[in-house]
C-alpha cells in the first residue's frame, strides 16, 4: 500500500457486501471509522452486487438491528452514500474472467468486487477471512482488512 503514503492521492477502495453488513450493524466500530472518518484519503467503490446483497439480506438486517423498515432505509442510505456504485457492464472481461478463475475455489459470489478491484487498480476491503486468506493465498496483494485500513488512515492523518 505504498501508494497510500502519498497525501495527496486517495486510495481506491473497493467496500465488499460484508463491509457495509458491519456498518450497519457496528457504524461506531472500526469499520464505520474508516468508512464516514477517512478525511478524504480513500474513496471508496463497489458494484451493484452490494446493493442486491443489502435487499436479499433486509429481513435479517431488520431483525439483527431492531430498527423499523424507515430507520433501516435512512442508516443504509447514508453507509452507502459514501460508496461511487460501478456498473458491472463497465468492468472488462479480461477482469471478469480473470477474478472468475482465482476465485472459483474460494468463493464465486466475490467476482464483481475483485474484478472492479483490477479495474480500479484499488484496493478490496473485506471482513471475510475466508475470502482475504485465499486470496493471499493465491498472491493476489490488494485485498485489506478493516484494521489494516484503520492503521493506515491513522498512519496518513499523522
Amino acid at each position: 500500500m505504498e501508494e497510500a503514503s502519498q497525501k495527496t492521492n486517495k486510495v481506491k477502495i473497493i467496500v465488499d457486501t460484508n463491509i457495509v453488513f458491519s456498518s450497519i450493524l457496528n457504524s461506531k466500530g472500526k469499520v464505520g471509522k474508516v468508512l464516514f472518518h477517512s478525511k478524504g484519503h480513500f474513496k471508496f467503490y463497489s458494484t451493484g452486487v452490494l446493493k442486491s446483497e443489502l435487499l436479499k439480506h433486509r429481513a435479517k438486517l431488520l431483525k439483527l438491528t431492531n430498527l423499523s423498515i424507515a430507520d433501516l432505509d435512512e442508516l443504509e442510505l447514508i453507509t452507502t452514500r459514501r460508496i461511487n456504485f460501478i456498473s458491472e457492464e463497465l468492468i472488462p472481461k479480461k477482469h471478469l474472467l480473470y477474478s472468475e478463475n482465482l476465485l472459483e475455489d474460494i468463493d464465486p459470489d466475490d467476482t464483481t468486487f475483485v474484478a472492479l478491484t483490477k479495474h480500479l487498480k484499488g484496493k478490496l476491503w473485506t471482513g471475510d477471512k475466508e475470502l482475504y486468506k485465499g486470496l493471499k493465498g493465491k498472491h493476489f496483494k490488494d485485498v485489506v482488512t478493516t484494521q489494516e485500513l484503520s492503521d493506515l488512515l491513522d498512519e496518513l492523518e499523522q
